[in-house]
Parts: structure tokens; C-alpha cells; sequence
């Protein structure tokens, strides 16, 4: 077994329309979040894939609040469990409320860790879709043992808002909150799909997923295989007239051209997935860096282009509702960035970003009098910024062009197949960054909407060697929503190399099967933590052939495997949510108390039950000196963490006046908090005021005790020779086994009223009756019962 680890004490949308498949069973695994394991032993490398697990509160769009002590609020999500934020106030019901900043329907864990962990915090968790009506989503008011805090499960959708509202703590406790997490799981409408356009090319090749096994599972065709390990979707793209990129002659075989895709999109919905179609517009590749014309189009003139889009897209959309092969979703362009179907506005501005002469296709440059005869769809961005009237008024004109062109390819697909939703899919570039994209955006948007069209799903490609750190990435998506929240956002292309050694530029995962699992999942991690739930999905890109997801199998010809990685098509959601870590404190040399069990939610039904937890043992010694030990358990659904602080002393209240040995005559309290020592003893009355506090430890008091308001009142192992009246205050404590707070002995009666914050009476002598009346909350024992010589009344009838 491993040993404890000492560690030292430090302190202060719109849903998708459903695609199914017959072998998407999510297989989990995990700890925390999880399900029944897969067997992933025969698929090729190894990956530690386990669900996506997203804590929000660190998103740089997440804002806390608090009810007072506002200036340090923001110290409760820095990650750092060394700094807090502080209440600066005293009374019961500080709280501290973050702002997810937009709704949430897939949020089930909350953690919350305190400053102190020698004290006791007795708190609630509350959630709201407004900040106005509030659901309590974990009740921890009645603890009675120190620790540093917890973790609570909860099935809460359309979650914006959560409050921790601290409603007492033990006497000396610092009130405040370390850290709040709130976790998000990809939601179950969160599409997982690819671009699996080159099925049409690699017809005679097999994939497997286990092809060197005698039972090969899935294949031999790549969509099974995909689908047997989680695809939801796929995208195709459809090239107007395959032709060679570099002579523009038309292909022997028109791979990806009209006819051939339409074939392919029988293949997709037959077997239930969800279906794309991406039109490039061109014969041959359409990205940012080139954008041709089709050959049959390149020498219309505007209109004619405008009108024959129209016609194209209409028709083309036609046939596939015709074959019962409809679209989920249509693109009307390949990564838009510059425009597109460039055409004499590159003759007329040679130098435009959109149009620069290494980036474009050869035949369009090698054969301007065609490709460049008429006006086409670029933008000339290098006019943006010019103070030449003559000059901008050509910016300001080619975008009149291409969002005439837009206009006119958005209108077929409403008209022809108005169930199907359009995606615009640009984008932002890692040097121009949102500067050029907000540009381009609201252009679009604008134009768009005055021409009377506009689109659903704003896509974005993201390979970090093109734009920029996971952090820039998640920055435009949410920079992206929170412009335009009418939009539901997608990561249109991604992916990431399984080989190679290294990692690629501005990413921090290697380039190894692990890395390509770790980097896939963080972008379906971002597209789903976009707020309102409008991020609906994450596609890779061509994961059978660009920065694959498979392998070529030695000595088996054109015969493929796939990767490890493949799985976290099927191991990205969580069937079950684990309370994977508790907290408990114990006195140096104690033994710690761990629960028998923790909680476990089922994601399905949102339904929370307890699973028994097997603890390794305490090493001998391992509480011998005060620090942190953190003991591992097992359950049926994943591992757990008790964390463990060793205190020499719990929290106890800090004293501003302290009285040892003898006084004689009344004390008065007034302000600040008076403590007694041990040993310490007063003959004469002791009265409290309102704001001050008393505490004992071992005191011997001959006469009265009373106070009214007081901040705090505590009497361990002290004797009162007289009655005590305490009303009023926010804390007080007569005893307390749980915090090594001996009980005392009164001779007299025991009166507890209108106290609105920590109340323990335990284990206590009390020759009087004892009475307690208006408490809220009503004072416990902690499982020690009071000693008393008279009626116990009101709310300590049962103490």
C-alpha cells in the first residue's frame, strides 16, 4: 500500500437536432468522473483518457462577488489555496457568489475549501439561473467537525450563479473562502464529430480496430470504425468540379465532387450519424490563403456569379433532401477568412492578404484571363485602414461582393432545405487576433442582416501552429459570445499529431498518443464551456490522414489501426460525478476519522447515492507533528482523496485582553475580546457587551455571567458559580467535544436566547435549569448530552 504523503499546513443554446448511433454506448473511465472502463489494451499506443472535467471558475470571463470584504473576492478563484477571500464582517451569513457569466445545463460539482483548517465551517450552497431565485444545492449548516471543506454533488440546469453563504463558524475560525470550483461535463448535446471527406478517396483501404486480433471488432470501412468509437457527426465537403491544384485540369477520378458526395452522405445517415456539408465553392482547396473560383463560374460576370451560386447551392441541396440524406448542418464556405471565389480584385490589388500571389492555387495565378476576368468575393483588407477615400471605398466594396454572394448561398439553403441550419466558418488568425476577426465579424453581420439573411452557427478552425495558444483560443470563443450571443459557436477543425517528438508551436501537449488524446479534449473542453451552452461542437479534422488518428499496420497492407487517442470520442463524457475528495483535522498524535462512504452521481437521472470507500491505512507516526497528510480510497466508481490537516490546536479565538490568576470585583467587557486563562479566577460578575466577546479555558467565575449582542461567548472546562444569560449574540459555545472544548459546570441556571450564529451546548453540568428560546440556528450537542439538575426547555429540550 502507498503511505500517506505528509504535506506542510499553509493558512491564511439551441439543441441539436439528435444523431444517434448504434455502438455509442459511452464507455468512462476515471477518477471522480467516470464509467465502466473500455478495453482499449488492443488499440495501438497508450492514453490516460478519462471525461472531461472543466472547473469554470478559473475562466478569465468568471466574476465573484461577496457580501463584504468585495476587494479580496476575487482571491476565492486565483487557484491558489494560499490566498482567500476575507469577510470583513462578522455576523452569521458572509457569502461569496461567483457569476459564471452565462447559463450552464451540465454543471454537477461544486469545491469549496476554507482558510482555516483547524476550524469548523458550517455553510450553504445555492444556485440560480438569475441571481434572483435560488436553489439549495448542498446543506452543510449542520457540521460539526473541523475541516477544510468539501465537495458537493448537484444536477441544477440553466446554472449561472453560485453562492457560498458561510452561516457560522467555530470561534476563532477566519471567515472567508479559499477557493471555489465549479465543475462543468461536456453535455450530452455537445456534438463530437470529424471531417471525414477522404473516406471517398481511401475506398480500398481497411481499417480495423483491432486488426492483428483474431476478433478484428469494427471495420473494414473507416465510418464504422469511427463510429464504433463515438462519432456522433460527420462533414463532408463538396468540390463544384474536381480539378489538380496545380494545372487545373479536372481529375481523372472527381473524389469529393457533387456526385461522389452525394454517395458518401447515403453512407453517414445510414448508420445514423449526424451530417455536414462544407462547400468549398471551388474546384480544388478553399482556405484563407486561397480562394478560386469554380472554372465553370470564373468568367461570369457578378451577377451572373450571384445568381448561379443561388442556383448551384439550391440544387445541390435539393438532391440531397431528395435521397433522404438531409444536412444538419450546410457551410457556405471553407474557412472565410479573406472572402471568397476571388476574382479580379486580385488583378487590381496583386498585394492583398486575400489574394497574395505565393498562397493561391497555380492555375488561378498562372491563368489571370480567366480566373481574373470578373469581380469576385475577396476582401481587400490591405484598404482597411487607408486614409485614401478612393482606396477604402474598394475595401468597403468588396465586402459589398462577398456578403452579396453569402446573402445569396444562405437563401438556397432556407429555401431548399429550411430545417437544415447554415454555419459561416472563418478564422482568427494568431498575429491579427480578434482585431481583424471583430473587423470581420461585424462586417459581416451587419451586411448580412441589411441584405435580409443571417446564419446560425459561427465555426472557427483551431490548429495552434495557426491560431495561437489554447488561452488565445478560448479568449476569441468567448470574446465571440459575449458579441454576438445570438450565434452558437463551433470548432469547425481541429486536430493534433500523434508523433513527431516535441509539441507543436504555441501548444503545450507533446506530440506523442497521450498528447494527441490530452490536446483533442481540451478543445472540446473550450467549445463546451463556451456560456448559455451555445458551443454545440468539436470537429477534427481528417483523423484518418492529417496529424492522424490511425496508423498504417506493419506488414499488413493498406490496412489501418487507430490510435489509443481515438477513444475520446467515446471517454469524454462522464456517466458518474464522484465526491472525490474529503476533508478532515485532527490534533497532532490523533487518529483521523474518515467516512465509511462518499457520494456518487449518476449523470443520467441526476441522482445522488453513497458508495462504501476503501481508506489504505495511516502510517504509524504520520500525525506525530503538525502538517498535511492526504490518504488514499478506493470505490466501485473511481478513487478518492482524504485530506487530512494536523493541528496542534484547533481554531480558537484570539484574545485582545487576557486576566490570569485572581480579581475580585465585576468584569466588564466592553470591546475587543477578554480571555481567561487557565487557573484564572474572578469573584464578581462577568457581563459581556454588545460587540465584545468573552472566552475561558479553564476559568473559575464566582457570580454571574451575561451578555447581550455579544460577538462571541466561550466556556470550556470552566465553572460558574452563578446563572449565565446569554442573548443576543453570534456565537456561543458551552462545550464542545468536537473542537477539544472541555465542558463546564454551572451552578445556576442556563438561559440561550435570540443567538443568530454558532451555538453548542455539550456535555455540560448545569445545576438549574436550562432554557433556550429563538435561536437560529437551535443550539446541538454534537452528540455529548448536558448534565442538568432542572427542566431543559424550548430549544434545548432534547440537549
Amino acid at each position: 500500500m502507498r503511505s500517506a504523503r505528509s504535506i506542510p499546513v499553509k493558512r491564511s443554446g439551441r439543441p441539436r437536432r439528435a444523431v444517434t448511433s448504434a455502438a455509442a454506448a459511452l464507455l468512462l473511465v476515471g477518477a471522480g468522473v467516470l464509467g465502466t472502463a473500455a478495453p482499449a489494451s488492443a488499440l495501438y499506443g497508450e492514453a490516460d483518457i478519462r471525461p472531461v472535467e472543466s472547473n469554470l471558475a478559473a475562466g478569465h470571463w468568471v466574476e465573484a462577488t461577496a457580501g463584504s470584504g468585495e476587494s479580496t473576492a476575487a482571491l476565492a478563484i486565483d487557484q491558489d489555496p494560499d490566498t482567500a477571500w476575507s469577510a470583513t464582517e462578522s455576523g452569521p451569513g458572509q457569502w461569496l457568489q461567483l457569476d459564471l457569466g452565462g447559463a450552464y445545463d451540465n454543471v454537477r460539482k461544486v469545491h469549496v475549501t476554507f482558510p482555516d483548517p483547524g476550524a469548523v465551517y458550517q455553510y450553504v450552497v445555492e444556485a440560480s439561473p438569475d441571481g434572483e431565485q435560488w436553489q439549495v444545492i448542498a446543506d452543510r449548516s449542520a457540521t460539526d467537525t473541523p475541516g477544510l471543506g468539501g465537495v458537493d454533488l448537484f444536477t441544477q440546469p440553466g446554472t449561472r450563479y453560485v453562492r457560498v453563504t458561510v452561516t457560522s463558524a467555530s470561534p476563532g475560525a477566519a471567515v472567508g473562502v479559499s477557493e471555489l470550483k465549479v465543475f462543468n461535463y461536456l453535455r450530452d448535446d455537445l456534438v463530437l464529430g470529424a471531417d471525414l471527406s477522404w473516406m471517398d478517396n481511401n475506398q480500398d483501404r481497411d481499417y480495423w480496430v483491432h486488426p492483428q486480433e483474431e476478433d478484428r471488432g469494427a471495420g473494414p470501412f473507416l465510418l464504422d470504425v469511427m463510429q464504433d468509437r463515438g462519432l456522433e457527426y460527420t462533414r463532408l465537403r463538396v468540390f463544384n468540379e474536381p480539378r489538380s491544384e496545380f494545372s487545373g485540369d479536372p481529375n481523372a477520378i472527381p473524389y469529393q465532387g457533387p456526385e461522389r458526395t452525394l454517395t458518401s452522405a447515403r453512407w453517414v445517415t445510414e448508420r445514423g450519424l449526424g451530417l455536414g456539408i462544407d462547400f468549398h465553392y471551388a474546384d480544388s482547396w478553399a482556405d484563407p490563403g486561397k480562394q478560386p473560383k469554380p472554372r465553370a463560374w470564373a468568367e461570369l460576370e457578378f451577377d451572373e456569379l450571384t445568381e448561379a451560386m443561388y442556383d448551384y447551392t439550391y440544387d445541390y441541396l435539393s438532391r440531397l433532401v431528395a435521397q433522404g440524406t438531409v444536412p444538419d448542418k450546410v457551410a457556405v464556405g471553407n474557412e472565410i477568412a479573406n472572402g471568397f471565389m476571388w476574382g479580379s480584385e486580385a488583378a487590381e490589388a496583386p498585394n492583398t492578404e486575400a489574394v497574395h500571389a505565393g498562397a493561391n492555387p497555380p492555375y488561378f495565378r498562372d491563368q489571370p484571363e480567366i480566373y481574373q476576368s470578373q469581380p469576385g468575393g475577396g476582401i481587400l483588407w490591405q484598404y482597411r485602414a487607408s486614409e485614401d477615400p478612393d482606396e477604402y471605398q474598394l475595401y468597403l466594396d468588396s465586402w459589398d461582393r462577398f456578403t452579396t454572394l453569402l446573402a445569396s448561398g444562405i437563401a438556397a439553403v432556407r429555401d431548399a432545405s429550411p430545417e437544415t441550419e447554415v454555419e459561416l466558418h472563418s478564422v482568427v488568425g494568431r498575429i491579427s487576433g480578434m482585431d481583424k476577426a471583430g473587423e470581420y465579424w461585424d462586417q459581416l453581420v451587419t451586411r448580412l442582416n441589411a441584405k435580409g439573411q443571417d446564419f446560425d452557427v459561427l465555426g472557427l478552425s483551431y490548429y495552434p501552429e495557426w491560431h495561437g495558444t489554447p488561452e488565445q483560443m478560448e479568449f476569441n470563443l468567448h470574446t465571440l459570445a459575449a458579441t454576438y450571443p445570438q450565434y452558437e459557436l463551433e470548432i469547425a477543425e481541429t486536430s493534433y499529431p500523434a508523433t513527431g517528438g516535441g509539441t507543436q508551436p504555441n501548444s503545450p501537449f507533446p506530440r506523442t498518443v497521450q498528447g494527441q488524446a490530452d490536446a483533442i479534449q481540451h478543445v472540446f473542453q473550450m467549445v463546451n464551456d463556451v456560456v448559455d451552452n451555445r458551443g454545440v461542437g468539436a470537429l477534427t479534422w481528417e483523423p484518418a490522414s492529417f496529424q492522424a488518428m490511425f496508423r498504417s499496420v506493419p506488414g499488413m497492407s493498406d490496412t489501418f489501426e487507430p490510435y489509443a487517442s481515438i477513444d475520446v470520442y467515446n471517454q469524454s463524457r462522464a456517466t458518474h460525478v464522484l465526491e472525490d475528495t474529503v476533508y478532515s483535522a485532527v490534533r497532532s498524535g490523533g487518529t483521523p476519522v474518515l467516512p465509511g462512504s462518499v457520494k456518487v452521481l449518476t449523470t443520467a437521472d441526476g441522482s445522488v447515492a453513497s458508495v462504501p470507500v476503501e481508506w489504505e491505512d495511516v502510517p504509524p507516526g504520520a500525525t506525530g507533528t503538525a502538517g498535511r497528510i492526504t490518504v488514499s480510497g478506493t470505490t466501485e466508481h473511481g478513487e478518492v482523496v482524504a485530506v487530512v490537516d494536523v493541528v496542534d490546536e484547533y481554531a480558537s479565538v484570539e484574545c485582545d485582553t487576557v486576566v490570569s490568576g485572581t480579581r475580585f470585583g465585576p468584569l466588564s467587557v466592553e470591546s475587543g475580546t477578554t480571555c481567561l486563562g487557565d487557573g484564572a479566577r474572578v469573584f464578581g460578575p462577568v457581563n459581556v457587551a454588545e460587540g465584545a466577546g468573552l472566552a475561558a479555558d479553564g476559568a473559575r467565575i464566582t457570580g454571574p455571567v451575561s451578555a447581550a449582542g455579544a460577538d462571541v461567548v466561550v466556556l470550556c472546562d470552566t465553572r460558574v458559580l452563578g446563572p449565565v444569560s446569554l442573548t443576543g449574540g453570534s456565537s456561543v459555545t458551552l462545550g464542545n467535544p468536537r473542537t477539544d472544548c472541555a465542558p463546564s459546570r454551572v451552578t445556576g441556571p442556563v438561559r440561550v436566547t435570540d443567538t443568530t450564529g454558532w451555538n453548542v451546548i455539550a456535555g455540560n453540568e448545569v445545576f438549574g435549569p436550562l432554557s433556550c428560546t429563538g435561536n437560529a440556528p437551535a443550539p446541538v450537542n454534537n452528540g455529548a448530552t448536558n448534565e442538568v439538575l432542572g427542566p431543559k426547555t424550548g430549544q434545548c429540550a432534547g440537549l
